[in-house]
């Protein structure tokens, strides 16, 4: 079991890192400590305590990691508490969701090439955006077979 400085120390570089990477430094903190909690499940009020930041602090960074599929609410047997989950493939339901998020982007692209020009100089840079992002996806697929054999090969099934 890690002790509560090296909890703190991994909640600090690995929130720094997700915050280099573009997340909201509270967000990526909340998920950071989820992620090194030992069941990956916490309260608003564990979170709040633990990272000694507000309640209002705890409810936006959770809506927030929540609306992209980071983490997830549920409500604490017999109690009105929310708990805040963080999947031991926290990563893989994260990346596995992306058609959410490229969909529109792919639909935005396909509308804004429909209006364009045969000649628009734009036109290129939108199909090839469009392009890229569609074979993202289809990528996808075969990244989650091969993820899940690599998962048994690791024995972490």
């Amino acid at each position: 079991m890690a002790t509560e400085t090296s909890r703190d120390s991994f909640v600090e570089r690995m929130g720094g890192a997700l915050t280099s990477a573009g997340l909201a430094r509270l967000p990526s903190r909340v998920f950071a400590a989820l992620l090194v909690d030992d069941d990956g499940r916490m309260t608003a009020a564990e979170i709040a305590a633990g990272l000694g930041i507000s309640p209002a602090g705890v409810s936006g960074a959770v809506r927030y990691l929540d609306g992209i599929g980071m983490i997830r609410r549920e409500r604490e047997r017999g109690s009105r508490r929310d708990v805040f989950v963080v999947d031991d493939d926290a990563w893989h339901g994260m990346i596995g969701r992306l058609d959410q998020f490229y969909a529109p982007l792919i639909a935005a692209l396909d509308r804004g090439l429909a209006e364009l020009a045969d000649g628009d100089p734009a036109r290129r840079r939108l199909r090839l955006s469009r392009e890229f992002l569609a074979f993202v996806l289809a990528e996808m697929s075969d990244l989650d077979q091969r993820w899940a054999l690599r998962r048994t090969e690791l024995g972490l099934d």
